[in-house]
């Protein structure tokens, strides 16, 4: 319970920013908004996030934890509310610029010492987060 309280509760800078959806993604937006700024990225689908997050945001939304199989995963929609919480959260989309600085500070100060990929990605997320920038993704 604590860490559902600490990581999925909606904040209250964030409670007309997720009160303004439409009841049918308000539930998607919260969890959106909240994985964001957990793992400081977008859930790729459902099975990213817990049940019990689910349900202890739609209690917050006062949405039904169901609204949530209505929700698009890829869309304008879905588009827009990442659109929205990035420039509420004061991030933004990992440009081709933003990339090659990334590779090149990747290369002078992590891999010449570790060459483990979870911790290079480690050491990459920490420093995407540094310089507001949304991690690139495999997609």
């Amino acid at each position: 319970m604590d860490e559902l309280v600490e990581h999925w509760t909606v904040l209250s800078d964030e409670v007309g920013l997720v009160g303004a959806k439409h009841e049918s993604t308000r539930l998607g937006f919260a969890l959106l908004l909240k994985y964001y700024t957990q793992y400081g990225r977008f859930p790729r689908c459902r099975a990213d996030l817990p049940d019990e997050a689910v349900d202890y945001l739609a209690r917050q939304t006062k949405t039904s934890a169901s609204s949530l199989g209505m929700y698009e995963w890829s869309g304008r929609t879905i588009e827009r509310h990442r659109r929205e919480i990035r420039t509420h959260l004061g991030y933004r989309e990992c440009s081709v610029a933003d990339a090659g600085k990334l590779t090149d500070w990747l290369a002078v100060n992590v891999a010449h010492a570790e060459r483990h990929p979870d911790w290079v990605r480690e050491e990459l997320i920490k420093q995407c987060r540094q310089e507001r920038i949304e991690p690139p993704t495999a997609r």
